[in-house]
């Protein structure tokens, strides 16, 4: 008996669910009776029978929210199991919900026969092969099982689809009207019991791997996987969600369950970290197609620019809009790790490290021609969620005595003029996401590394120099003695980046970096919910925007920014 099977019966939960799929099982059979026979006394029977898998669905939910209650943290394990056992309760009570709308809306079919033409056993004896695995696949985390579960959604919508188009073209004739929309809506439940049945199998894929995965995901790994050349039974495999992601792609630690052992991450920089659970594996990516195949394309540019700064692609695959892709899991910890918990030489030889790296790059890929960031356009671009989470960071002109206040729309205006007159005079290869926690510091090998790296391309440096300073304003991190370090950090990047382009003629650095700063600021404060922080950034790159206005019609080789206002 597995972990699985043991929570499930301790809890009494696994004999709930066995009556509970035993019910929506009969339940459907019942519905394909009705749909031949019309029995009034079956129709009976499916409409009474719905009250009792309500109340077992209850039951279950209410054994599984008192056994995680009394789990917590200490069994995470377990939480997944039970998580996932409710899942599966909602769904099943749901194809019982669509098997009492179907034997409602038999009802209303003026030929009793008509239905019988779409095809209606291959309907049911999908959803009935499926939920005859349910129960098994959910005791054993049987992965297989779960896989065909998920499958019967395919099948049920392709089923669908056949005879949706054959309800539509015979709707032109003008015949059979109400027989015609009645069979389609009888359909249309029966395709629904497919995605209620979709949600189980990915449900049991959870319970199995503890991790959320939709089937095409499940699908995309697998398949990866193949292609790499690792040879893990993806039964035997450990998916561990890892650096957070607003781009939706799923980035994650794929491990061989059976050689999982704790072992050092890198992050244990002379005391700086700590251990955690580790196993030697790689990193699965899987998103959007465009997307994915961009930051392949970068990688290899990175790698022929500076070998070993990129993390090598082992494997990919394309599948219509999504592609997915297995990367080298690279050793070490994020820049952010490093500059909160490390010792202080530590963080002094990163950024020497990182230092030494950007000049290389940029020293290896620089262009001597101008180019313009296009800092308001992008903030523009964005504002739009800025504003849906914080409608009153926008005002309207006001005037208070003789004093006019220009309106934050006037504002930008005023500074996409300003930008117009400003450039770099050269562009290099930039991340393109530049954020603390892109950047990975291996200790032991002595090398700085860049992840996601869908963005990259030839740009001005303070695209990332801004990047980089405002990734370090926004942790929300008040301590002070935190807040020194992280300070530290971006003011040295900032003096480092300026001296490159004092070297190579730049003479409009501050005035750009103002605009740069205030696009990350303000666009920043759409993913902060802490209000008060959130105010304190935009305002933070309405004084960027400030200072530029007021500076307007002077030579922009005299802006000076003050480096205070760089940090928090």
């Amino acid at each position: 008996m597995g972990p699985l099977e043991n929570v499930l019966q301790k809890e009494g939960i696994a004999e709930n669910l066995r009556f509970m799929v035993i019910e929506v099982v009969k339940q459907v059979e019942n519905t394909r009776k009705v749909l031949e026979t019309m029995d009034p006394k079956i129709i009976e029977s499916v409409t009474a029978r719905d009250d009792y898998i309500d109340n077992l669905k209850s039951v279950i939910e209410n054994k599984c929210y008192s056994a995680i209650n009394r789990s917590g943290p200490r069994n995470p394990r377990s939480v997944d199991i039970l998580r996932a056992s409710i899942t599966v309760s909602t769904n099943l009570e749901r194809i019982g919900d669509f098997a009492v709308n179907i034997v409602g809306q038999s009802e209303y079919l003026k030929d009793k026969d008509f239905i019988q033409r779409f095809d209606l056993p291959k309907f049911f004896d999908a959803v009935l092969t499926a939920l005859n695995q349910v129960f098994t696949a959910m005791i054993r985390q049987d992965m297989s099982q779960a896989f065909k579960i998920c499958r019967s959604e395919f099948t049920l919508d392709f089923l669908y689809k056949i005879q949706f188009d054959r309800i539509l073209n015979e709707l032109r004739s003008g015949k059979e009207t109400e027989n015609l929309i009645t069979s389609h809506l009888i359909l249309r439940y029966l395709e629904r019991m497919g995605d209620s049945l979709l949600n189980i199998g990915e449900a049991i894929i959870f319970a199995a791997l503890g991790e959320k995965f939709k089937i095409r995901q499940y699908e995309a790994l697998r398949e990866t996987l193949a292609k790499s050349g690792v040879e893990v039974p993806i039964s035997e495999v450990e998916f561990h969600s890892i650096w957070g992601t607003r781009s939706g792609c799923r980035i994650g630690l794929v491990t061989d369950r059976s050689r999982s052992q704790k072992e050092d991450t890198g992050c244990d920089v002379e005391g700086g970290g700590e251990r955690v659970e580790k196993a030697s594996g790689v990193l699965f990516k899987e998103g959007n197609r465009k997307k994915l195949l961009q930051e392949m394309e970068n990688i290899n540019r990175w790698e022929s620019i500076l070998p070993g700064l990129p993390p090598k692609v082992l494997a990919h695959q394309e599948d219509g809009s999504q592609a997915s892709m297995l990367i080298e899991y690279l050793s070490g910890c994020t820049f952010q790790d490093v500059v909160l918990t490390a010792e202080a030489e530590i963080i002094e030889n990163a950024l020497f490290l990182l230092e030494q790296t950007l000049l290389s790059v940029w020293e290896h890929t620089i262009t001597m021609a101008p180019i313009k960031a296009g800092f308001i356009k992008q903030m523009e671009s964005r504002l739009d969620d800025v504003l849906r989470l914080y409608p009153n960071f926008e005002w309207a002109t006001k005037t208070i005595g003789s004093m006019k206040i220009v309106s934050f729309d006037d504002m930008l205006k005023q500074a996409r003029d300003i930008e117009n007159e400003l450039e770099s005079p050269y562009s290099v290869f930039i991340h393109g996401d530049f954020n603390i926690n892109n950047i990975v510091y291996d200790h032991e090998a002595q090398r700085i590394h860049f992840i996601d790296l869908h963005r990259s391309k030839l740009a001005d440096p303070l695209q990332d120099i801004s990047v980089f300073v405002v990734s370090n304003y926004r942790l929300p991190i008040f301590d002070l003695y935190s807040r020194a370090r992280l300070n530290r950090v971006a003011k040295r990047i900032y003096h480092f980046s300026k001296d490159f382009g004092v070297e190579h003629g730049d003479t409009t650095f501050d005035a750009r970096l103002a605009l740069g700063l205030a696009r990350s600021f303000i666009t920043s404060t759409r993913f902060e919910l802490n209000m008060h922080f959130a105010k304190d950034m935009f305002l933070r790159g309405v004084y960027f925007l400030e200072k530029l206005l007021d500076h307007k019609g002077r030579p922009w080789d005299e802006f000076v920014l003050s480096e205070d206002a760089l940090v928090y």
